[in-house]
């Protein structure tokens, strides 16, 4: 790795460092490695990030971890979160789902769209903390108001299933529209199922085609048998024009889900 002295870091500016940044991988975890070592937290949560994704360095869970515990404990909330991941999913550190909630609840408290997410995430599946879909719902929305898409999408599968609320097709409809247009591709799924419902079927098709650009494999795994199981001749046709895997997404800052 490229040494990157005090000095050098002392003399960049921010223009030159955003195009750094933007450069080749190596030099930009150099800089970033540099940045970290020296104290500045912004620095030490992206080399937490470079190094659980391997960009421009080797991958190390495990000293990933250590960076994004440096910058959660100065207050960081991306970091916050995104040690919640590593201890929910095991990531350089043994799995427990109790401090993941932990970690969770603290970006969420901070105002970090992801946080609340996850920490939503946790509480309507009982997952590290008793189940309370009531608090899930209210996190939910605090993340919508900031145009999460995932949440908004979520908060359509309340309205649909009546959890907490009661059953509203319409509300439903009007949340899975808003994540589809956002990008979620679980919102363009379920917004495709609606529109078929309503007999939309051209509009559902064209939902459906962009769902495998962004979705992980498993999805797309799921959405395969959907179709392939549909009333719907066009949608069992769509099932054999699925591509048959799409590309993996890597562990960005957020929740993989």
């Amino acid at each position: 790795m490229e040494a990157v002295s005090l000095k050098a870091l002392a003399s960049v500016s921010p223009r030159e460092f955003a195009d750094i940044l933007a450069g080749p991988p190596e030099r930009a975890a150099a800089w970033v490695a540099a940045a970290a070592d020296n104290g500045i937290v912004d620095a030490q949560a992206v080399y937490g990030q470079y190094l659980l994704d391997g960009h421009g360095v080797a991958r190390d869970p495990a000293a990933a971890f250590n960076w994004f515990r440096h910058a959660a404990r100065a207050g960081h909330a991306m970091a916050m979160n995104m040690l919640g991941r590593c201890y929910e999913f095991g990531w350089g550190t043994a799995a427990c789902a109790p401090v993941a909630v932990y970690w969770y609840r603290l970006a969420a408290q901070a105002g970090l769209d992801w946080g609340m997410y996850n920490y939503a995430t946790a509480l309507a599946l009982g997952n590290g903390i008793d189940e309370n879909r009531a608090d899930a719902l209210d996190w939910f929305q605090r993340a919508a108001a900031l145009g999460h898409a995932k949440s908004i999408n979520l908060i359509g599968g309340f309205h649909e299933d009546g959890w907490v609320v009661p059953v509203d097709p319409d509300a439903a409809f009007d949340h899975y529209r808003r994540a589809a247009a956002a990008g979620d591709f679980r919102g363009q799924f379920n917004f495709a199922r609606l529109l078929a419902e309503r007999g939309r079927i051209d509009e559902a098709l064209a939902w459906l085609a962009r769902v495998p650009v962004t979705a992980t494999p498993a999805f797309v795994a799921k959405m395969r048998a959907y179709l392939a199981s549909s009333p719907i001749d066009a949608f069992r046709a769509a099932a054999l024009q699925l591509p048959p895997q799409p590309q993996s997404q890597p562990h960005c800052m957020e929740s993989a889900s």
